[in-house]
């Protein structure tokens, strides 16, 4: 019963650092990285989509994306959903591709993102602790309930802490390795 709690949580740990992970990915950096574009939503004949099941995404070279939708028709909405999204891009449409230039970043812009990756890092490990804060209160309930002795809650909530730790410290790397990666010039 312990072990299928802990079970679970780790998997909601997992879950959450890896969701981080794909979050993160959509931050621009100075290099094209299909990310950037894939969860942004098209409005495709009345249905929100994302462009990855609209059209093909590729980085053919470290500045520029390439989408080339599936259907001529979504050029348009495409293009409009791009320009509406947060990242500041700015697509040309040559009829049979949509280009995106990746500028660089000024150290400004830098600067900005490294703050937005790091509130989303801290955001991340507030879900892992609220994670921890559930387990431990269904723990404290079974040894209420009898169903656990003090020894065993004091054992499961020792693993719980060192699986919130180890997360934690998961989602902690991944947003070191963003901001390096948004350092890079």
């Amino acid at each position: 019963m312990t072990k299928d709690l802990l079970h679970g949580t780790e998997e909601k740990m997992r879950a959450a650092v890896s969701a981080l992970k794909k979050e993160l990915a959509s931050i621009r950096t100075g290099h094209a990285n299909p990310a950037l574009v894939e969860h942004i939503k098209v409005d495709y004949n009345g249905l929100l989509m994302p462009i990855n099941q609209l059209a093909a995404v590729s980085a053919p070279a470290a500045s520029l994306l390439v989408i080339q939708p599936w259907d001529k028709g979504s050029f348009s909405s495409i293009e409009k959903a791009i320009q509406k999204s947060d990242l500041g891009l700015n697509p040309t449409n040559d009829g049979n591709v949509i280009r995106i230039n990746i500028p660089p970043l000024s150290e400004e812009r830098r600067q900005e993102l490294a703050k937005v990756v790091h509130s989303r890092v801290e955001k991340e490990k507030v879900v892992i602790r609220n994670l921890r804060r559930e387990a431990m209160d269904e723990l404290r309930k079974q040894e209420k309930d009898k169903a656990l002795s003090q020894d065993e809650l004091k054992r499961a909530l020792d693993q719980l802490q060192k699986l919130t730790d180890v997360f934690t410290a998961n989602a902690d790397q991944v947003g070191q390795d963003k901001q390096a990666e948004l350092r890079e010039v």
